[in-house]
């Protein structure tokens, strides 16, 4: 290789996090840090890597975007048959990572995943622009097509079906919400000491311990 990957080094200093300072509830703590990321105007701060495995185990991880965090947890929506559709579906279980540079943070989910009820899942469909509505139709993600123009050529057909007509939410195609039952917070420091502070659900109250880094 050309760069030596093994000697990247950066020291982490803008800040620190203890159990003192964090809230009770790990949602809104998260939900304070993705305030400071949004006001920080970090790259893509709803953008999570999503990690599923199916029934054999394997795992299979990719970025989709956060659309709205509520008490009940992590909301972003999908193909229900695409890779990660077929995998929640095998398996409920899964793992969410958001990471901020800019502000030397990660903070890591890992709960259980149900599919939203339609109502919800309609709701922000329709909200969505035309062109991504076409697209949810035309696409069956995840699945092998011989090339783009295929693609491109589907998208026309939906939009001229629907023509002078509000798009419908394609049945195979909606929400996830993610209940969590750890969440763990990272805040870098100098000399690789990171701050690891950890949310545990334990008969319905969240237990916060620090983690060694």
């Amino acid at each position: 290789m050309q760069h030596e990957i093994s000697r990247i080094r950066r020291d982490y200093s803008l800040k620190d996090l203890s159990e003192a300072s964090v809230h009770h509830d790990p949602i809104v703590q998260f939900t304070r840090w993705l305030d400071e990321a949004l006001d920080a105007q970090v790259n893509e701060p709803a953008a999570m890597t999503l990690a599923t495995a199916g029934a054999n185990g394997r795992p299979s991880a990719r970025l989709v975007l956060l659309k709205d965090v509520t008490e009940g947890g992590l909301t972003f929506f999908t193909n229900y048959e695409s890779k990660k559709g077929r995998q929640l579906n095998e398996n409920p279980r899964a793992a969410i990572v958001f990471f901020w540079p800019e502000l030397e943070r990660q903070v890591r989910f890992e709960g259980i995943t149900e599919k939203l009820p339609s109502g919800e899942s309609d709701e922000y469909f329709d909200s969505r622009p035309a062109g991504s509505k076409a697209g949810a139709w035309a696409s069956r993600q995840s699945s092998k097509i011989a090339s783009r123009e295929l693609l491109e050529n589907e998208v026309v057909k939906i939009i001229n079906r629907f023509k002078n007509e509000n798009i419908p939410r394609p049945p195979y195609w909606g929400g996830y919400r993610l209940t969590p039952c750890a969440v763990e917070f990272w805040q870098g420091r100098p000399d690789r000491l990171h701050d690891r502070i950890e949310y545990e659900i334990r008969d319905g109250i969240w237990d916060i311990s620090r983690l060694s880094p």
